[in-house]
């Protein structure tokens, strides 16, 4: 029984360390490719962040129908770190989301109508039903890997790229 307990410990310490480091190696990557970013242009595949902390980038699903919002990233397993899905609204209101079917825990971004970060929801939790609000001018929503924001360093403030933004009022412009 010792053994066992000691063993679980352990791998479960491994498991955390594992957890960190792909983490870390997804953040490492997407700091490294920050240069591209720029050079790269916009993409409807690609989102783009920058801020005072760096700059990354992130392959999108674009939900912009009523039917893609309402599903989400549900029932999914798992998502590749540098993935996310970009939720966008006709125009800036008040959201709310939830994690019903959601199995994979996620960051979310709430930006206004200039794809400017507003409020950043860290880590919510696979499966709770739990309203989670993002405030009244929100137009856009970024889901991210649960950890990533805080990984990365994002903060409120820091401004989205992507063809979805128009480009008159637009922070960071395509």
């Amino acid at each position: 029984m010792g053994k066992r307990g000691f063993s679980g410990r352990v791998t479960s310490k491994f498991a955390n360390r594992r957890s960190f480091l792909e983490k870390l190696g997804v953040c490492l990557f997407l700091m490294f490719q920050s240069g591209a970013v720029l050079a790269a242009g916009c993409s409807e595949q690609s989102l783009e962040l920058r801020g005072p902390w760096g700059q990354a980038r992130f392959n999108v699903e674009v939900a912009d129908t009523e039917q893609e919002r309402a599903v989400g990233l549900m029932n999914r397993k798992s998502m590749p770190g540098s993935a996310g899905m970009l939720f966008v609204y006709d125009r800036a209101g008040r959201v709310s989301f939830w994690m019903r079917n959601t199995l994979i825990p996620l960051d979310m971004l709430f930006a206004d109508d200039a794809g400017v970060i507003q409020r950043i929801h860290h880590n919510a939790v696979p499966l709770d039903e739990t309203p989670i609000p993002g405030g009244d001018s929100v137009r856009y929503v970024l889901e991210i890997n649960g950890g990533l924001a805080q990984a990365l360093g994002l903060t409120v403030g820091s401004e989205m790229r992507h063809p979805v933004i128009p480009e008159g009022s637009a922070a960071w412009g395509c």
